[in-house]
């Protein structure tokens, strides 16, 4: 985990993938570990554009696994928590850890969980809520790839604001 950054978004990945229709389906039409992949490529596109780390959590505790392993994908930190670990139990910890010192946001639907990390001084975050910011930010981008502005958005808005100050002075007549 990297402490450089400020914000952190903690993600229960099993309860996100089975909580948004594209990654139910995906689960069902090819299998679950499509599905996890789909959901890194996604919170891996999220952290790029939003400079915001990004740590997903996935349930292992039907495994037989004794320890917990971790990896890096496309600047997504992804955990598998070990035997007998819950990704919720792993959460409430690193929130412990993180709470009091940085930004976090939590991103699960299970009420319980929610509660618990804003009591651990995390920001909860609902599986709809992130799914609305995902679609509003791919939005976005599409919009700057395109290069058009936002809705209601004026030139005023999107000029560089030098040349903005200079077309200022210009106008005013002033050199």
């Amino acid at each position: 985990m990297d402490r450089g950054h400020r914000e952190y978004l903690l993600v229960d990945g099993y309860n996100i993938i089975n909580a948004w229709l594209e990654l139910v389906e995906e689960a069902n039409e090819v299998d679950l570990a499509s599905a996890r992949d789909k959901l890194i490529d996604i919170m891996a596109d999220y952290s790029a554009f939003t400079g915001i780390c990004v740590i997903l959590v996935f349930d292992a505790h039907q495994a037989n696994k004794n320890t917990r392993t971790s990896y890096i994908i496309n600047g997504v930190e992804v955990i598998y928590t070990k035997s007998g670990e819950t990704a919720d139990h792993y959460i409430e910890k690193i929130a412990d850890a993180l709470g009091k010192q940085e930004k976090i946001r939590v991103a699960t639907s299970d009420w319980i969980e929610q509660q618990i990390v804003m009591g651990r001084g995390a920001a909860r975050i609902s599986a709809r809520e992130l799914h609305e910011e995902v679609k509003s930010l791919r939005a976005k981008r599409q919009r700057i790839i395109k290069n058009e502005p936002e809705k209601g958005q004026t030139l005023a808005d999107i000029i560089d604001p030098d040349l903005k100050e200079q077309l200022g002075k210009q106008i005013k007549g002033e050199n």
